[in-house]
């Protein structure tokens, strides 16, 4: 089971929808690797409008600008590990943005994976 609690570290990075890695979608490699870094997670959030360093506008509403929607991946761990993760961000991400805030987390507690745990039955310990 995974606990976070106290201060910590986010780091948001801003792309494109469409940018890609080796031929698979950039936000999906970078969720791969923080998985593989052991961080306590990572969520990405699809956007609807936005504009970034070409200050063309992309919008879901206007069909000929639906493609190339903006991204944003969130990861929040411990200082030390989100910096250790910061250089493969620096070779996956050409183009975009990548930002660090401090933050507290209130609470984080990942399921139990052991074999035979039952999800979300049962009592929940804090």
């Amino acid at each position: 089971m995974t606990r976070l609690t106290g201060n910590a570290l986010r780091v948001t990075v801003f792309i494109g929808e469409n940018d890609t890695w080796h031929h698979k979608p950039l936000y999906s490699e970078i969720v791969h690797r923080a998985h593989a870094a052991g961080l306590a997670g990572a969520s990405v959030f699809r956007g609807i409008e936005g504009f970034g360093a070409t200050s063309l506008i992309h919008t879901s509403r206007l069909l000929s600008l639906s493609e190339d929607l903006p991204v944003a991946i969130v990861v929040v761990d411990t200082e030390e590990r989100v910096r250790a993760f910061l250089p493969q961000l620096d070779e996956l991400v050409e183009e975009g943005l990548v930002i660090l805030d401090d933050c507290e987390v209130i609470r984080y507690v990942g399921r139990e994976t052991a074999p035979g745990a039952s999800g979300r039955k049962g009592k929940k310990s804090l």
